[in-house]
């Protein structure tokens, strides 16, 4: 079955980067969207940046110059690179993947990192 892992994620100082990484265990083609997601205690799961297989990508205005998403086909794997990071952008990160399957729209999502970013 499809699994997605992230890794990257951890503790980091006010102004500092942090480099996501979402592998699939299947090639993202078969994806038609990949994306990240955040969720902070007490507050709804946000989107915070997406890129389609056709490689356009969009991100949240409370992100953008600061995030970038990209993805490596070879290695099936969707990165996030955040820069200047706030202490507002502490929470767990979740890679998400949409497909289809059998006309289906069937949506994948990794078990979360922890990012972390402090004053």
């Amino acid at each position: 079955q499809v699994q997605l892992v992230e890794s990257g994620g951890g503790l980091v100082q006010a102004g500092g980067s942090l480099r996501l990484s979402c592998a699939a265990s299947v090639n993202i083609f078969s994806f038609v969207t990949m994306g990240w997601h955040r969720q902070a205690p007490g507050n709804e799961r946000e989107l915070v940046a997406a890129i389609t297989s056709g490689g356009t990508t969009d991100a949240a205005d409370s992100v953008k110059g600061r995030f970038i998403i990209s993805r490596d086909n070879a290695k099936n794997t969707v990165y996030l690179q955040m820069n200047s990071l706030k202490p507002e952008d502490t929470a767990v990160y979740y890679c998400k993947a949409v497909g289809y399957l059998n006309g289906r729209r069937r949506d994948y999502w990794g078990q979360g990192t922890q990012v972390t970013v402090s004053s």
